[in-house]
C-alpha cells in the first residue's frame, strides 16, 4: 500500500488561465457559448488537481457550474482554480471565471463550477493523493463548504441507486 505524501496547500496547487473570446467562441449573441467556456473551466480545474496529486487526473463529476452574466467578443476570461477538499483519491477543485473588458478595466465574476477529479496511478487505476492543509480562513470556508457538496452529492448517490 502506497502511503500519501506530504500535505498541500490549496495554494500550492493553485491555477490561475486566460484566454480572449474571439468570434468562433460565440453564439449569435456574441457572447461565448456555454460548453467553450465549461471547456476552459474543466482544462484550469484539472491542471489544479494534476499539481496537487501529481497524477494523471480525470474528471469524475461537475457538481455544478453557475452561468451569472455574459463574456463578450474580445473580453479577457480569467479562470483561477483551487482545491477545495480532498478524499483518498478524489479531490474537489473550486472555479471561479471574471470577464475582464481590456478597454475599460472592468472586471466581474460571471461564473462558478465545482469539479470533482479522481487521480489515476501507471495503471489508470484511483490512486491515493496528499491530504488538504488549510491555512487562512478562505481555505477553511471552502473546505468546509465542500464538505456540504461532497456529503449532499454521496446522499443524492445512495438515493438513486435505490
Amino acid at each position: 500500500m502506497k502511503f500519501k505524501k506530504e500535505s498541500k496547500t490549496p495554494k500550492d496547487s493553485w491555477v490561475e488561465m486566460r484566454q480572449i473570446v474571439m468570434p468562433n467562441h460565440t453564439n449569435p449573441q456574441n457572447a461565448i457559448f456555454g460548453g467553450v467556456l465549461m471547456s476552459w473551466i474543466d482544462m484550469a480545474a484539472a491542471m489544479t488537481a494534476t499539481r496537487h496529486s501529481e497524477r494523471t487526473v480525470v474528471t469524475a463529476h461537475i457538481d455544478s457550474i453557475s452561468f451569472k452574466a455574459p463574456i463578450k467578443i474580445g473580453h479577457h476570461v480569467l479562470i483561477k482554480a483551487a482545491v477545495n477538499y480532498v478524499g483518498r483519491t478524489s479531490m474537489e477543485v473550486g472555479a471561479k471565471v471574471i470577464r475582464e473588458n481590456p478597454l475599460t478595466g472592468e472586471s466581474e465574476t460571471t461564473t462558478t463550477a465545482y469539479l470533482t477529479f479522481v487521480a489515476l496511478d501507471d495503471n489508470g487505476k484511483p490512486t491515493e493523493i496528499p491530504n488538504l492543509k488549510l491555512v487562512t480562513k478562505d481555505d477553511k470556508r471552502r473546505h468546509q463548504n465542500a464538505q456540504k457538496r461532497v456529503a449532499l452529492r454521496k446522499k443524492l448517490i445512495n438515493s438513486l441507486a435505490k
